[in-house]
């Protein structure tokens, strides 16, 4: 039996696979490796992997996460694995290569990431090629969950918030902008907390040419300060997973359009096309 686990910093969907190929399919929190300790990972999946899981016949363990952007990472995340897997071969990568696996399988193109922050690279088929840092939800990430959730609460903070949109937000949150600063400035997973409110953003009715220009901004940022900067970016379709990019696809692809590309697949979660690609390639 194998694990294939996609890591994104709220978020990790994990698929177990027998030998029969048959999925079983489970969720814990994100593990960011920039945000949580190798102590911490540890004691939420001691907490939260099913309980029914038999370690002992889980022979490798793939695990691709956003924040994995170098090797100090991945051994941060990879020890924390050992200690609950202890019988298995454990990979730790990034979760822009399983986001390229996942859309493309072995053809080359262009990968996006479009959920709690924002990632992007050139694929060749079997590696990332290019990739141009999304500088992090602090100094960039533009068009993700977070970059949309901050615009939202800069607005709200300013009082640049249509009212009948801060009424609704008020009513939803009950956040004052002591709150809003607390969790921003002082307490843990800052990005998770204004990632949160891109589905206010989603959901909110009240003006929803105010909700569609912060997401349309958002788009437009991401494609002029980050998509632009591919050599040639135009010769390829745009390709993305993450759940911005899915619940805001139609927003997406007029940016795309605008900005010369084609639209490919946009896919929420990667998970069902990543176990695809291990077992189309598996390790030898």
């Amino acid at each position: 039996m194998i694990i294939i686990a996609d890591g994104g910093s709220t978020k990790t969907n994990w698929c177990l696979l027998n030998d029969d190929n048959k999925k079983i399919y489970f969720n814990t929190e994100g593990y960011n490796p920039y945000f949580v300790s190798k102590e911490y990972v540890v004691d939420s999946l001691r907490k939260n992997l099913p309980e029914d899981l038999q370690y002992e016949n889980i022979t490798e363990v793939n695990y691709y996460g956003a924040g994995v952007h170098n090797e100090a990472k991945a051994s941060q995340l990879r020890e924390a694995f050992e200690q609950i897997f202890t019988y298995s071969k454990v990979f730790v990568g990034h979760d822009l290569l399983a986001a390229a696996r996942a859309l493309l399988s072995d053809k080359p193109g262009f990968a996006a990431i479009l959920g709690t922050g924002t990632n992007s690279c050139i694929y060749d088929g079997k590696d990332i090629t290019h990739q141009i840092d999304s500088a992090a939800y602090i100094l960039g990430d533009e068009g993700s969950g977070c970059y949309i959730g901050k615009k939202l609460l800069t607005d709200y903070l300013r009082g640049y918030m249509p009212k009948a949109v801060r009424e609704s937000f008020w009513n939803t949150y009950k956040l004052t902008p002591d709150d809003i600063n607390d969790h921003v400035y002082t307490k843990p997973m800052a990005n998770r907390f204004c990632a949160s409110f891109s589905k206010f953003v989603y959901d909110c009715t009240d003006n929803m040419e105010y909700t569609r220009n912060i997401v349309k901004t958002s788009f437009e940022d991401f494609f002029k300060n980050i998509v632009s900067g591919y050599p040639d970016y135009q010769t390829y379709e745009f390709n993305c997973i993450g759940s911005v990019a899915y619940n805001f696809r139609n927003i997406l692809e007029e940016v795309a359009v605008e900005y010369g590309m084609k639209m490919g697949r946009i896919i929420r979660s990667p998970i069902d096309d990543l176990v695809k690609y291990h077992i189309e390639h598996p390790v030898r």
